[in-house]
């Protein structure tokens, strides 16, 4: 059984650099283990978002997510092995660092419902109705973000 000291690292990436370990997680995540159909997977913009990738210490990559311009996070994948250590919370804090950079006043997800309590513990407030996606019922989800923007007058 892994143990949390075997978490190596998150970092902040990219489709091109990346992509081959991100698609392989994604797709023992999403499409072998909760069914989504392949075409809904790859819905093309994953090249124009940000991405980061969690590593073991013996350098596999165990985690990945992807956040878009407009700070829409999604795509959340923790290999199985890997759930409840800490992965997940540290791939999205690496985003949340970098929405708050960029500057925007909010980031947005739509939340499996049964990760809804992840997200909560993070900050994040549901909106909205239910609604299903590829088969899964989510939930919208916004955290607003109080960091440099906030505080810079014009």
């Amino acid at each position: 059984m892994p143990q949390h000291h075997d978490i190596g690292r998150v970092e902040l990436t990219d489709w091109t650099t990346t992509g081959s370990a991100i698609r392989a997680i994604r797709e023992t995540v999403f499409i072998h283990e909760q069914g989504v159909p392949v075409e809904l997977e790859w819905d093309g913009l994953d090249s124009a978002c940000a991405h980061v990738l969690a590593w073991n210490n013996r350098g596999e990559a165990i985690g990945t997510a992807r956040m878009q311009q407009n700070g829409t996070i999604g795509r959340m994948a923790v290999l199985k092995d890997w759930r409840g250590r800490g992965v997940g919370r540290a791939l999205l804090r690496t985003l949340l660092d970098l929405a708050t950079r960029r500057g925007l006043s909010r980031v947005t997800l739509s939340a499996q419902t049964h990760a809804l309590g992840f997200y909560e513990r993070a900050g994040f407030d549901v909106v909205g109705e239910p609604f299903i996606d590829a088969g899964i019922p989510h939930r919208k989800m916004v955290k607003e973000l109080y960091g440099v923007a906030d505080t810079v007058q014009p």
